[in-house]
């Protein structure tokens, strides 16, 4: 494992509109020592063409083509499984970072030795780039109690420490990252947040993410089927998620 690299993990399908931006936030970071493994879940535009454009010009980028699509925990999981560097780190194909991202986060994690999971503060974006939101900031550490109650971790923000928690795996929920996040939290303690604008997270107008009522549903069972809250603690927590909802998206 190189102590220094960071893998980054990149689930892809039908991303030809975005995925060269995200490509690119990646090559301009200040910290260089990465490579990007970009999964595409059987994509039916171009972006194969794309990945393979990019590739070709940077050692860094290493694709993996799925022959059916699973989903992207799935390909989440293809992607780790084939990462070799020591930190593991998330960015989606709609996603980009700015420059400073790696190195910032990785200075944060030299300085936190002991300490997992990292994350940052971003802000939205509009699908056609033109509107940016207001900046979405991040609490100073996060513990699993509390990460129940709002998940503030932006997964395109996430750094993980992987010899602290070898076995990063996506279940195939629909909140994979929120459970992935919740059962590190619940192994190693506490998470720490770099209150910066470090990502820019893209809003589709398509996104099933914007439907908020099923987006709640599966926060609910996500407490009672994976974490096994008894109803009395998903109540709780699901008044806790809701509150931190509106307050979270009461702006762009």
């Amino acid at each position: 494992m190189n102590k220094n690299l960071v893998s980054i993990i990149m689930p892809a399908f039908n991303s030809s509109s975005t995925i060269g931006k995200s490509i690119e936030s990646v090559i301009n970071q200040d910290y260089k020592d990465w490579e990007l493994i970009i999964a595409d879940d059987d994509s039916k535009d171009n972006t194969k063409e794309i990945i393979e454009l990019y590739s070709k010009k940077d050692s860094r980028i290493k694709p993996i083509y799925s022959k059916k699509n699973g989903g992207p925990a799935k390909s989440r999981n293809l992607a780790i499984e084939n990462a070799s560097g020591n930190f593991i780190a998330f960015l989606d194909s709609d996603d980009m970072w700015i420059e400073s991202k790696l190195r910032k986060t990785l200075n944060l994690a030299e300085n936190n030795k002991d300490v997992c999971i990292f994350y940052t503060g971003f802000r939205r974006i509009s699908s056609d780039g033109n509107k940016v939101g207001s900046y979405i900031g991040v609490p100073e550490e996060i513990t699993y109690k509390k990460l129940l109650g709002g998940n503030i971790i932006a997964t395109s923000t996430v750094l993980i420490r992987k010899e602290l928690f070898p076995n990063i795996y996506m279940k195939d929920t629909y909140y994979d990252d929120f459970d992935c996040w919740l059962r590190i939290l619940k192994k190693t303690g506490i998470g720490i947040g770099l209150d910066e604008d470090l990502m820019r997270y893209s809003v589709l107008d398509n996104s099933i993410s914007r439907n908020k009522l099923y987006s709640a549903m599966q926060v609910w069972k996500a407490y009672r089927n994976l974490e096994k809250l008894n109803l009395l603690d998903s109540f709780k927590y699901f008044t806790l998620y809701t509150i931190a909802g509106l307050i979270k998206y009461r702006k762009f």
